[in-house]
């Protein structure tokens, strides 16, 4: 009977270890609340210094960096004017860029910007900068003039 309790203890002490860790990597990761602020405060910071000051410091700068989230910004025809994660992308037409799915990210954007001005493209696959796998991940964004400021979370 003693060992069942020692065996129950260890199993508990386990359980509560995975969900600490859990816990842990959850930390790590960007909430959607996060990723809604964070381009709340990018459109802001946008009307404020001028889109070519912003879309530098969305790109190379850290005020709009945390964890596994960053600014992007694209005109409604696919180019990308801001990149957070990987500059190599500034200055390029992506409108045709799918996922390992096939999926048109860039144009799923674009649409949502369109149509309805603001909200989450769901469904879709991206290198996580951070684990530098490929992840579910979803983007919310929000049309500025001619342009959508989006910020994305990984769904591991």
């Amino acid at each position: 009977m003693k060992s069942f309790s020692l065996f129950k203890g260890f199993v508990r002490a386990a359980l509560m270890s995975l969900v600490m860790l859990g816990a842990a990597h959850a930390a790590e990761q960007g909430t959607a609340a996060e990723a809604e602020a964070m381009v709340k405060k990018a459109v802001a910071y946008i009307k404020a210094n001028g889109p070519e000051k912003s879309y530098e410091e969305f790109t190379n700068g850290k005020s709009f960096k945390d964890r596994d989230l960053y600014i992007i910004v694209y005109d409604l025809n696919g180019k990308n004017l801001a990149q957070g994660a990987n500059p190599k992308l500034v200055g390029k037409d992506l409108i045709g860029l799918k996922d390992p799915d096939g999926k048109p990210l860039i144009q799923m954007f674009v649409e949502l910007a369109k149509t309805k001005g603001k909200g989450w493209v769901e469904g879709y696959k991206f290198l996580n900068p951070v684990t530098q796998k490929i992840e579910g991940k979803a983007m919310y964004l929000e049309r500025v003039g001619d342009t959508l400021v989006g910020c994305g979370i990984y769904k591991g």
